[in-house]
């Protein structure tokens, strides 16, 4: 067993038995663009965490931990976009619409793909999921069952978003999950603090938090016990 030490107390996990999670780390939201500047935000907070992911990455595939990466994406014909969701707020541009990087979170386009950086070796699992959370309208729970795995290692954007959207509905389903603090990012600071207050209280009521040299650590010790 490897054991992190993390937010609220020790997360601990097999190796066998865990996946590394990287939710939404396209082009639409974290470049400038893209769908997350059509809705009035600073990307270069998003793209800070860039590096810190791709370290998170090495270090999976150095482990043989298996890595699936998820993308918020719709059908070209927006069948699967419900118009409520396409009509909220007041973006300057919407859902579908053509933007610098061809239609906004439109599966197949440019600005739909992962950052260059970051993007998915052969074999790793890659869900396109229509909602916020990773699990609604995919496969990925039956993936993970079918596979064994019992425990994420949580990374991407937002925090607030799709990001807690996927660990609440993983909670839900039975899995253990820690969130890597400097692995995620949101346009709004105080939102990511927030969120990573509420997953972690009441002893952990969603899951745990914990830094990447923190899993590290736990990773590279010598002896697995």
């Amino acid at each position: 067993m490897h054991t992190v030490q993390a937010q609220p107390y020790p997360f601990t996990f097999r190796r066998d038995a865990t996946a590394v999670l990287v939710i939404d780390m396209q082009r639409d939201f974290i470049e400038p663009g893209g769908f997350g500047e059509t809705l009035g935000n600073d990307v270069s907070r998003l793209q800070a965490i860039v590096p810190v992911v791709a370290r998170l990455l090495e270090l999976a595939r150095g482990m043989g931990l298996p890595v699936i990466h998820t993308r918020e994406a719709h059908r070209p014909d927006l069948s699967d976009c419900p118009p409520a969701k396409r009509e909220r707020g007041d973006p300057s541009l919407r859902i579908g619409d053509v933007g610098p990087m061809g239609r906004l979170l439109v599966e197949g386009e440019p600005g739909n793909d992962f950052v260059p950086a970051l993007k998915p070796e052969e074999g790793e699992l890659v869900i396109s999921k229509p909602g916020k959370g990773a699990f609604y309208a995919t496969g990925l729970d039956d993936y993970l069952r079918s596979t064994g795995i019992s425990h994420l290692l949580i990374a991407g954007v937002t925090t607030e978003v799709c990001v807690q959207t996927s660990m609440r509905e993983a909670n839900d389903r039975g899995y253990d999950c820690l969130l890597l603090e400097d692995c995620t990012e949101s346009y709004f600071p105080e939102f990511k603090r927030a969120t990573l207050d509420m997953l972690t209280a009441q002893g952990g009521i969603v899951g745990w938090t914990a830094t990447l040299q923190q899993l590290s650590a736990a990773l590279t010790a010598e002896t697995e016990t």
